[in-house]
């Protein structure tokens, strides 16, 4: 779809009124929308624009059917504010539901009003106020791409929310679908790329604490050497192990959910629990972690049935002492170097007052999750800067 077909879209919802306008949209009845809902965010398709899914089921108080839909979508687009007025919706007259596509210009929040008609008469309705077609981010990995930072940290352009499997909701933290409870990089990710593209920013966060590579893989995968946490892990034999799957599952149904290239890309943080183990044996050899993070790639890219672009972090570090691990930092920039993955930030650069306890602890401070966020939004904004033009 073109700059200019996304441009008269725009037009035509500012300058176009139906029959109907001017009838109120009180109704006797009402519509339950399963799309979109509060605070959803759908995946741009380009710079201008993309596609939206209006659905519900009319609930007429007298038992009557509609014979026309209608929808009005107010708020900011990239090309301007769209105006106050209503369009038809691809609608089958006496159907009690509806399911359609709606072009829309990128941009956001908008207000969303569907209403029901019966020879021009509002027979049910609906609306949601804050509706967004922008950029959205899957956020996966170990305890600092999760809620373990030492302070719980807020979106401040208010154009941040994030998905918990079921509904939307302001992108303030804990993060819904993440482990821990407390701050994360997601905010202040957020906020920088709203302020850098002027458009909603969508989360999708699925970090778990203390994980390693091994416990994200696919079901059955054998292992050569066992993690530390065998939670989901299992051994089938001497010497021998397999992931459960657990946790692959149920990243490849959340990404599932966004539908085909209904979300931008993966952020992927994790290492930590992979590199300089007490226990020696349960130290990941630099090798087979880029072998194991290259299947995980893979493997989720085949069943989603897209190839989503993911960014790979370097990240390895424990503590002052123990700040970075050489095996697991070229594992990961080679999957850069082999165009499996894209380059994320080095967050082991990240010391000092940085992380938590004045520096000590392996988890980031309010200040380091600010600077986090903004490391990410630098390297995915480069990247997407070249997506966007092509």
């Amino acid at each position: 779809m073109t700059t200019i077909f996304y441009y008269v879209i725009a037009v035509l919802m500012t300058t176009f009124a139906l029959h109907a306008a001017d009838v109120p949209v009180s109704a006797p009845g009402r519509i339950e929308l399963a799309s979109p809902l509060d605070y959803s965010i759908v995946q741009r398709a380009t710079r201008d624009g993309g596609n939206i899914i209006i659905a519900g089921t009319i609930i007429a108080d007298d038992g009557g059917t509609a014979d026309a839909l209608e929808v009005s979508i107010t708020g900011k687009s990239l090309s301007g504010y769209l105006a106050d007025s209503w369009q038809p919706l691809p609608y089958r007259p006496g159907d009690s539901t509806f399911h359609t596509e709606l072009p829309l210009a990128a941009g956001g929040w908008y207000r969303l009003r569907v209403r029901a008609l019966r020879r021009g008469v509002p027979l049910a309705a609906a609306s949601v106020e804050h509706v967004g077609l922008g950029e959205i981010f899957v956020i996966a990995g170990q305890s600092n791409s999760a809620n373990y930072g030492e302070e719980r940290q807020t979106p401040k352009t208010g154009l941040v929310a994030a998905f918990n499997g079921h509904s939307w909701q302001p992108a303030n933290d804990p993060q819904p679908g993440a482990g821990g409870d407390r701050g994360s990089f997601m905010p202040p990710f957020g906020d920088a790329m709203a302020a850098r593209y002027q458009v909603p920013i969508g989360i999708v966060a699925l970090g778990i604490g203390a994980t390693s590579v091994r416990e994200w893989l696919p079901a059955g995968t054998r292992l050569a050497r066992p993690p530390t946490i065998m939670q989901n892990v299992t051994s089938v034999g001497l010497n021998e192990w397999e992931a459960t799957g657990a946790i692959f599952a149920n990243f490849a149904r959340r990404m599932k959910q966004l539908g085909p290239h209904g979300f931008r890309a993966v952020l992927w943080h994790q290492g930590e629990s992979d590199a300089h183990q007490k226990d020696p044996g349960r130290t990941l050899p630099g090798e087979l972690y880029r072998q194991y993070l290259k299947q995980l790639i893979h493997d989720s890219r085949q069943v989603i049935g897209w190839n989503a672009p993911w960014f790979v972090a370097q990240a390895s570090y424990h503590t002052p002492d123990d700040a970075s691990s050489p095996e697991i930092r070229e594992a990961q920039r080679a999957l850069w170097t082999a165009g499996v993955a894209l380059p994320g930030p080095d967050t082991d650069s990240l010391t000092g007052d940085m992380r938590e306890n004045h520096g000590k602890g392996v988890h980031l401070s309010a200040k380091g999750l600010a600077r986090h966020g903004n490391l990410w939004a630098e390297k995915v904004g480069v990247w997407l800067d070249a997506e966007l033009d092509k």
